[in-house]
């Protein structure tokens, strides 16, 4: 399928789950998840949980008889994690007030470049806790500054020159001591915070640099304002305008995006 006709043929989830998941989310997720050591007898849930990649990888070194649930606030974003993996307990609902009852928890809470997206964070933390059983662990993972990221900081100031300064909410809560503070706040100890980096590797960037150009434009004002035809032939030009910062980054064919995340875990 054609760049042009997946834009426009496909779901923004679908593409997320086809383009994004893979190359740049899965890389990070493994190392998330490793760190709480999965184990038999373990239960999870993940929050914010998009299309799933947190709840798969579990599944995969859990096995069919764990009990995990996928929690996201999106209703499209679930539709495509069912499609993907029917066996986990998908639901909707809000991080500050998570679809669990009081006689339900679990050992293992995961989020995944979820929790800088959500405005009430010490709430969201509570509510973590409150799901989890007594030592239970905790991981949680921010992508770092945006300053730490010079590929992402190119392309944005690349789609910046369309649509005016923008505030890049992916990279809201880098601070590594802020996020030890908000855990250790809300509660849970034993916390560490690490810097996981990892050179992430697209077959083809100006693909990636669109997906940018996207969610930079729905970032700024002037993109709000816009038809979804308006921002589409817009992050065309925007990528049209990224192909010196494209090819800078494009080692043997491959564009290559070095990217850095916190990870933080912690016990109730």
């Amino acid at each position: 399928m054609s760049e042009a006709r997946l834009f426009t043929a496909t779901t923004f989830p679908e593409i997320y789950e086809r383009l994004l998941v893979g190359p740049l989310f899965r890389p990070f997720a493994e190392q998330l998840v490793t760190r709480l050591a999965p184990h038999r007898g373990d239960s999870a849930i993940d929050v914010a949980c998009g299309t799933g990649i947190c709840a798969r990888i579990v599944r995969e070194r859990l096995g069919p008889e764990a009990s995990i649930v996928g929690i996201d606030i999106a209703p499209a974003m679930l539709a495509v994690a069912r499609t993907v993996d029917p066996t986990i307990d998908w639901r909707e609902g809000n991080a500050t007030s998570l679809p669990v009852s009081a006689a339900e928890r679990f050992s293992m809470l995961i989020c995944h470049q979820g929790l800088q997206f959500m405005p009430d964070k010490p709430a969201v933390i509570h509510e973590m806790r409150r799901v989890l059983t007594p030592g239970g662990r905790l991981g949680i993972a921010t992508w770092r500054p945006l300053e730490d990221s010079p590929g992402v900081l190119e392309l944005n100031a690349v789609a910046e020159r369309h649509v005016g300064r923008i505030v890049d909410s992916r990279h809201s809560f880098g601070d590594p001591e802020g996020l030890r503070s908000l855990l250790t706040d809300g509660g849970f100890g034993d916390v560490t915070v690490e810097t996981v980096a990892h050179d992430v590797r697209f077959a083809d960037g100006a693909v990636f640099a669109r997906l940018n150009a996207m969610a930079v434009i729905g970032m700024s004002e002037k993109g709000k304002a816009m038809s979804e035809g308006e921002r589409g032939e817009l992050a065309g030009r925007i990528v049209a305008d990224s192909e010196e910062a494209i090819a800078r980054a494009t080692r043997d064919g491959m564009f290559v995006l070095p990217l850095t995340s916190n990870v933080a875990t912690g016990h109730r």
